[in-house]
């Protein structure tokens, strides 16, 4: 690999595409000819201006948003819109959520500060690992929105259909499979994700919002800069924003676009993610902890019979050159992330180190 650069399967802050860093590096002191770093510029300076515009163009070109969405580049990343997501969408007071991990758990225990919200599918039962059938739920009928985590990062599973909300609107987080594949926006009225898993550096969120649902009739105790009609009117620039985030963001868009777009994308991942779970399926000492039609491509959580030598073994990838293998610290064991801009080769290595391990501790 190039810099002497390690395999970083971290699940946030995560890996970015090396041509991004590279692109990065060449323009760090001087953008463009501004003569200065974008970290240094005004977000109201007409550089700035063109670098905001140009990253939601390639956003809406990636995804094929529609005109009636708007895109919102939001400080405070997925955590903060916990909050904002009930404070701007319950009209009713009431929501419905899905909980299949902890960042839906804890999505719902936020939203329950500000009105009637319902559990109407949970995976708890089997220690998330599973989406629980979400064909016909006891959606309320006075439901504001449908709440889910699409891709949850801790516990490796991912929704292959989106839950029938019988025409409710539906809210997804898809902070940690964001531009992974294709997309269809229509089916969502919000979709967020913080960039930090797959797409920039940490500090913020992007969040696409069907434009009939940004209130200006929001109850006086909601904060001027939690309302997403506060974001949308200007454009993201009410306040100084994460010019920083944005602008890499923008690059890895362009990235994106160059090499083929969402399908490409997906189709990378596929092929990356069949790596790694081919090799659990057939080991006899590291098993993965999702039921396989349920797996996620972002994130393979996986075990060995014992905690001890779950530990050892993260000890020994990181010895080997592999970084960020611990499992997170509410389920312990391994996990690998392997986002987009993890190459195929950083899998295979990987699965190579583990079938290594397996042989010199099977014998």
């Amino acid at each position: 690999m190039a810099y002497d650069r390690i395999y970083n399967f971290s699940a946030g802050p995560s890996i970015l595409p090396e041509k991004v860093l590279e692109d990065i590096r060449d323009n760090l002191m001087n953008y463009q000819g501004s003569g200065m770093c974008v970290m240094e510029m005004s977000h109201r300076s007409k550089v700035f201006d063109t670098i905001i515009k140009e990253a939601e163009q390639d956003l809406r070109d990636l995804m094929n948003i529609p005109d009636n969405y708007k895109v919102m580049f939001i400080q405070g990343g997925a955590t903060l819109q916990f909050a904002m997501i009930p404070m701007n969408l319950m009209k009713n007071g009431v929501a419905d959520y899905i909980v299949t991990g902890n960042w839906s758990k804890k999505a719902y225990a936020e939203a329950k500060k500000y009105g009637k919200i319902n559990l109407v599918a949970t995976s708890e039962d089997r220690n998330y690992s599973y989406i629980p059938d979400c064909s016909d739920l006891p959606i309320s009928e006075d439901a504001d929105y449908v709440y889910i985590c699409e891709n949850e990062t801790i516990h490796g599973t991912t929704f292959r259909q989106l839950p029938n909300t019988k025409g409710k609107i539906l809210v997804s987080d898809q902070s940690s499979m964001f531009l992974s594949k294709p997309c269809n926006v229509s089916d969502y009225g919000v979709i967020y994700g913080g960039v930090q898993k797959n797409i920039g550096p940490a500090g913020m969120v992007i969040v696409i919002m069907r434009e009939d649902l940004i209130r200006e009739d929001l109850p006086t105790w909601v904060p001027t800069y939690m309302s997403y009609a506060t974001h949308a009117k200007n454009d993201s620039l009410y306040n100084t924003p994460n010019c920083w985030s944005i602008y890499v963001c923008g690059q890895v868009f362009k990235y994106l676009k160059s090499i083929g777009g969402l399908e490409a994308m997906a189709k990378m991942n596929e092929e990356k993610a069949k790596i790694l779970y081919d090799f659990l399926d057939q080991s006899k000492l590291f098993k993965g902890t999702v039921e396989p039609e349920f797996r996620s491509l972002m994130n393979v959580p996986f075990v060995t019979p014992t905690k001890e030598q779950d530990a050892e073994v993260v000890a020994a990838t990181k010895a080997a050159g592999f970084d960020n293998l611990k499992g997170h610290k509410s389920v312990g064991g391994l996990r690998a992330s392997i986002y987009n801009a993890m190459p195929k080769e950083g899998v295979a290595a990987l699965v190579d180190f583990l079938k290594k391990y397996e042989a010199e501790h099977m014998a």
